[in-house]
Order: C-alpha cells, then sequence, then structure tokens
C-alpha cells in the first residue's frame, strides 16, 4: 500500500474525503465538490489550511480548547520528554506527573481535594454522575439519585451526559435515555421566563421548585455550567449562584459545576465558578486543562465526598470506574507546563482586560447593528445574540446566523455559533479566542465580524 505524503494536499484532501468521519458534519455536500477544512499548522492565534489560507482562531481550535495558543514548544517538549520516559499506566497506579499535577491543580480550587483523571469532558461528567450513583445506593438505600441539569448546558457526548443536555436537538434522535435526570429552567434575563426584579433569585427559586416537586429526598446532585456555554454564552444575573448553592445545601444536594469550557481563565478567574463565591463538590474539566496538547480530563471533590468510598466492610464500596487513558502520562505533564506558563505570563491579568475591551467592541457593534439583540459574556468568552427584530426579540434565523459564521471565515476570521442544538433559538454567535489574545486580535476579530454582519442584511 503506497503511503500518502504529507507534502500532497491533492491526496491527503481525498484520503480524507474517502475516510475520515468529521465530528459534527454533514458529508453529503463533500460528493458535490466541496472540499472539508484541514488545519496543518497553527502559531499563536493563527491557523494554516492545506491550502494555504491563514485565519485568526476566535474560538480556541474550534471547540474552545487551545487557550495559550499554538505552536507552545515548551508544552510539547514537556510531554515528549514524558513519554520516553514513561508513556502510560494504569490509574490503579500512581505516575509521578499525576501526583505532581493534583497537587497544584488543588492549589488551585481551596476547599476541593481528590483529582480523578480520566481523558475528555464527557468522560469526566460520567464520573460525577457515577459517583451520585454510588453514594445513593451506599448511603441513602438507593433514594437521592436524581441529578439535576439545566436548560440550555451542555454536559457532553455519551448516553449518560445527553441525558443530562440542556440543548433538546444534541440528544435527538440517540435515546432512550437512562432515568432520573431531570431539567430545570434557564437564567437567560434577556429570553426571561418571569417578569421581576430580582430575576437571578427567581430564577435559582425555579430549581427548588423542581426539587420540591421530585421529592428532596430523591435528588443527589444538580449539575450546572457557571456559564452556559454553547447555550449561548449566558452569565448568570446577580443572587443566582448564591441563592443555588443555598438550595443545594438546603436539601443536602451535591454541586457540581462542569468547568470544561469555562476553566483554566476562559472567564478571567481560574474556575468560572470563583467568580461567585460558592464551594462545589464536584468540579469537572477538560478542554484547557492541557490546552489542547494532550488529551486529559479531571473529576475533582472534596474530601467528603472521597470518604463516602472509603469502607472496606464493603467488598463493593469503592469507586470501581476506570478511564483507560486516564492512565496516560501526556497529559499531566503538558498540564504542569499549563499551570507554570499560565502563571509566569500572567494569563488571567490579559483575560480580564483583553476580554472587557472585548466586550466593550462587541457592545459597539451592537450600537451599529440592529440585528444584535444583545452582547454578553465574561473575560474571553462572549456571545452575542441575532435577532430579526429587536422589539419582537425574534431570532435570527439559524441559515442566517451561519452565513454570517461563513462570511467571518472567508475572511480570515474563524468563529463560532449555536447550531441545531436550541429548538428555535440557535441564533447566537459565541468566541473564545486564545487567552493570550492582544487588543489588536480583538480589533480584527470585531472588524471581521463587523463587516459579515453588514453584508447579513
Amino acid at each position: 500500500m503506497d503511503t500518502l505524503r504529507s507534502n500532497d494536499p491533492t491526496a491527503i484532501m481525498a484520503a480524507d474525503k474517502a475516510h475520515v468521519w468529521h465530528h459534527l458534519m454533514q458529508h453529503k455536500p463533500f460528493e458535490g465538490g466541496v472540499d472539508p477544512r484541514i488545519i496543518v499548522e497553527g502559531k499563536g492565534l493563527r491557523v494554516w489550511d492545506i491550502k494555504g489560507r491563514e485565519s485568526l482562531d476566535a474560538v480556541s481550535g474550534g471547540v474552545w480548547t487551545v487557550n495559550l495558543g499554538y505552536g507552545r514548544e515548551r508544552i510539547a517538549n514537556a510531554v515528549r520528554d514524558q513519554l520516553i520516559k514513561l508513556p502510560y499506566f494504569a490509574g490503579a497506579s500512581g505516575t509521578i506527573p499525576g501526583a505532581i499535577y493534583a497537587q497544584m491543580l488543588i492549589g488551585h480550587m481551596p476547599g476541593l481535594s481528590r483529582v480523578y483523571f480520566a481523558n475528555s469532558g464527557s468522560e469526566a461528567n460520567e464520573k460525577g454522575f457515577k459517583m451520585v450513583r454510588q453514594i445513593a445506593h451506599k448511603h441513602y438505600g438507593g433514594k437521592k439519585w436524581k441529578i439535576l441539569y439545566r436548560e440550555r448546558d451542555y454536559h457532553g457526548t455519551t448516553i449518560g451526559t445527553l441525558a443530562a443536555s440542556g440543548q433538546v436537538e444534541r440528544a435527538m434522535q440517540y435515546g432512550p435515555y437512562p432515568d432520573g435526570f431531570v431539567m430545570v429552567p434557564h437564567c437567560l434575563e434577556y429570553r426571561k421566563q418571569w417578569d421581576v426584579e430580582n430575576y437571578g433569585e427567581r430564577a435559582a427559586e425555579a430549581i427548588e421548585e423542581v426539587i420540591l416537586r421530585e421529592g428532596p429526598d430523591t435528588i443527589g446532585a444538580l449539575c450546572l455550567e457557571p456559564i452556559t456555554a454553547g447555550g449561548g454564552a449566558i452569565v448568570p444575573p446577580k443572587g443566582y449562584w448564591e441563592k443555588v448553592q443555598e438550595i443545594c445545601r438546603k436539601y443536602d444536594i451535591l454541586l457540581h459545576i462542569d468547568e470544561v469550557v469555562c476553566g483554566f481563565g476562559r472567564t478571567g478567574t481560574m474556575f468560572g465558578y470563583q467568580h461567585y463565591g460558592i464551594q462545589p463538590d464536584i468540579v469537572t474539566m477538560a478542554k484547557g486543562v492541557a490546552s489542547g496538547y494532550a488529551a486529559i480530563s479531571a473529576c475533582v471533590t472534596t474530601e467528603a465526598v472521597f470518604d463516602k468510598f472509603k469502607d472496606d466492610s464493603d467488598p463493593l464500596g469503592y469507586f470501581r470506574d476506570i478511564s483507560t487513558f486516564g492512565g496516560c502520562t501526556s497529559g499531566p505533564a503538558a498540564a504542569i507546563e499549563v499551570l507554570k506558563i499560565m502563571d509566569e505570563e500572567d494569563t488571567l491579568s490579559n483575560v480580564k482586560n483583553t476580554g472587557a475591551y472585548f466586550i466593550d467592541q462587541l457592545q459597539g457593534l451592537a450600537d451599529r447593528h440592529a440585528i444584535i439583540g444583545d452582547v454578553r459574556g465574561k473575560g474571553l468568552f462572549a456571545g452575542v445574540e441575532l435577532v430579526a427584530d429587536r422589539t419582537t426579540k425574534e431570532p435570527l434565523a439559524e441559515k442566517l446566523v451561519g452565513g454570517v459564521v461563513a462570511d467571518c471565515a472567508a475572511n480570515g476570521v474563524i468563529i463560532g455559533a449555536t447550531n441545531r442544538s436550541i429548538p428555535g433559538y440557535n441564533n447566537s454567535l459565541v468566541f473564545a479566542p486564545p487567552l493570550i489574545a492582544t487588543k489588536s486580535d480583538i480589533d480584527e476579530i470585531v472588524a471581521a465580524v463587523d463587516g459579515a454582519l453588514s453584508r447579513a442584511v
């Protein structure tokens, strides 16, 4: 069999079309002459495709992952050195990079103490769900097994995490789903369900209403994103998180925060929940952990959660779970360097300063384009909701939103958007540039969006 040469674009494209099953992609157009996008190189915020086209990446690798940008030799070298020494050993044993990274990570998470390694955000959230279910059996006679999740939030692609998906279209055609996952209302004030002044507290009280309806003794955990990501970059209103934690403590419900997107500086603090002064019981993370340089995720818990599995009188009492590639040493090796770089470069300060500038510039776009209904975000994570009519807030058609994304891409800037997720409301542009973005990078992103919106109507 002939070996493909990496410097033969035509052959690479043919092989891709013939054999690669792309994520989140309808492949029928490839039969009619449309080519898949093949990215071959990156440096800083820039990427180049196989046809030589340069783009500014305003979504950190397409799914908000390459937080520290491309071409970080230091991270790559750390991975290389570790792989030569020891590439892998199953998680029933420890490794040096695993132990070092766990201690470093816990240093950024007061109140938490235990790190369970896995390899993806979906898997990390599954671990959290399994912990809740096993705790229910061991300590509550099988009760407190239900897991609450929020409308518009997203927690992964497995059957279990899709059962907890607040994005209905993501979950369509993959059921039936396991029982015990119950949705609570979203907290997007722009699309508010209650006409009250203290909307944040009211949205939290709606969670309590679901708890009382289901029965507090049946609810084991509440799983939420600190800031809803793919559901439209929704920053919770004032008073929301404080009330949510109060409710969880009142009914002895574990608070599970999904930091897969918001973790590691995306919003200006190391973790998104740290904006709100709350103390979660379970925190899950992936994406920015190693900035895309290796596969790694983690489910982090309090010592109190960990202690519920320490019972040698029960032969089934320990957490009987495994993540094969949670034993890879490349992940923690890369993640160690990510934390060091973030500290040395004061990444969080850049996110706060450049992020504030970004939101301000997007607000400026709203002043010029009536198609923008709402601008929201925190740090270098932002959403722009597009509407057909500002007065009625009628969402812009998903096809037209996709046209804005395509226009930006054609002009050298890659942005994101909600798509095929929330019926009738796939109308938000979403931005998550690498955390090293400068104001000039932001200006380039905003200029591309400005032009695209001008041509959209």
